[in-house]
């Protein structure tokens, strides 16, 4: 693709690319930064790139909001939540988050540990672990499914009793 055809493609696309961050991204400004964020790799593409590129400009712009979404999102370490005035009801629900995270395999226990107690990336502690990020995402899910799953068994129990 010619730097021509980019810019004639990209000024075409900008607005539907604004529209689909909008979606994503309550803030017209992150929107904006996120479209000029792919219009810029998209030009750094420009040569690899055939005619028509909307599918692949929308699939960016999807991702990229969605990182940054992912960015924003406010994190609290759980130690930070158990030394915070609680009452009784968040003391118990603490509680029972660690007791089923005891019974997951050790190597869950320390990827979700690591992820929710140290606040460490992905990519962190796979490079620790000796693994890929891939497969740390895969066992963080297991391990949050599993975990899930008792705290909601324990609930569930409890009413019962």
């Amino acid at each position: 693709m010619t730097r021509e055809e980019f810019k004639q493609e990209a000024t075409r696309l900008r607005p539907k690319l604004l529209g689909i961050a909008r979606r994503y991204l309550d803030d017209a400004e992150d929107a904006e930064d996120t479209v000029q964020d792919v219009l810029l790799r998209l030009w750094q593409m420009a040569d690899e790139l055939k005619m028509p590129i909307d599918g692949l400009a929308r699939m960016l712009t999807r991702n990229f909001s969605v990182d940054k979404l992912r960015r924003r999102r406010s994190f609290v370490p759980i130690e930070q939540m158990a030394s915070a005035p609680a009452s009784s009801a968040d003391n118990e629900r603490i509680e029972r988050l660690m007791q089923a995270l005891a019974t997951l395999p050790e190597m869950q226990q320390t990827i979700v540990r690591m992820r929710h107690m140290e606040g460490m990336e992905m990519s962190d502690i796979a490079q620790l672990i000796g693994s890929t990020e891939v497969a740390v995402r895969q066992s963080l899910s297991r391990a949050r499914k599993s975990i899930l799953l008792k705290m909601t068994k324990q609930l569930s129990t409890k009413k019962n009793d």
